[in-house]
């Protein structure tokens, strides 16, 4: 955290996706080409290969270059508190429905990257419905025992991020609109709220239930 408080606001993207995910290192390897290439400021989450060091998995120089202008974390992070971050603007995810929630509970725009099972379908909520996220453009399943297999080059990470933690007019609409439903999820889990009424009537039920036995 203590290297966040050195960003400005809103100027960081975090990516991460999933303890599951497993990208190969062609495709690691495009994601951080792209995340240089973009010049934005970002913490990345990379699951390590166990039989691989960090050095072989990421581009040569690639971690030395990034210094000042990317922090990159091999173990577990904190993430409802890293999106909570004000320096933090943009949150590239698998789409793990927990992972998309706390994208919108932060208020933050996404960029989506569904790996497999309802990932996809949950980047439609995002990027069809709630229109606050841009797709990177993955289509399939990820296939196991395919080593060399690239979905998404590193030109379309660039323009992705660059559009996302961008100044133009669709970042701002994005913005406002993830602004929106932090404020909407902030009152649905509030005394009154829609989750808080449905959550304290399944408590009533299961009490009455449990008295009736």
């Amino acid at each position: 955290m203590h290297w966040l408080e050195s960003k400005e606001p809103k100027s960081v993207l975090y990516a991460s996706f999933g303890s599951l995910s497993c990208f190969n290192t062609a495709q690691l390897h495009e994601i951080a080409m792209g995340l240089e290439a973009s010049d934005v400021s970002f913490i990345w989450v990379v699951r390590m290969d166990r039989l691989k060091s960090e050095n072989q998995i990421l581009p040569e120089g690639f971690k030395e270059r990034m210094q000042d202008k990317g922090l990159i974390i091999t173990d577990w992070a904190p993430q409802a508190l890293i999106l909570d971050h004000p320096a933090v603007g943009g949150f590239m995810t698998h789409c793990g429905w927990n992972s998309t929630l706390e994208g919108i509970s932060a208020g933050l725009p996404l960029i989506t990257w569904p790996v497999f099972a309802e990932q996809f379908y949950n980047e439609k909520l995002v990027t069809q419905v709630l229109t606050t996220g841009i797709t990177a453009g993955n289509e399939v399943w990820s296939e196991w025992g395919e080593p060399d297999k690239v979905s998404v080059t590193k030109d379309r990470v660039q323009e992705v991020v660059t559009r996302l933690m961008g100044n133009g007019e669709e970042a701002e609409d994005m913005r406002r609109r993830a602004k929106e439903l932090e404020q909407q999820a902030k009152k649905a889990v509030e005394e009154g709220g829609s989750s808080y009424n449905d959550i304290t009537s399944l408590l009533e039920k299961l009490r009455m239930h449990s008295d009736s036995d």
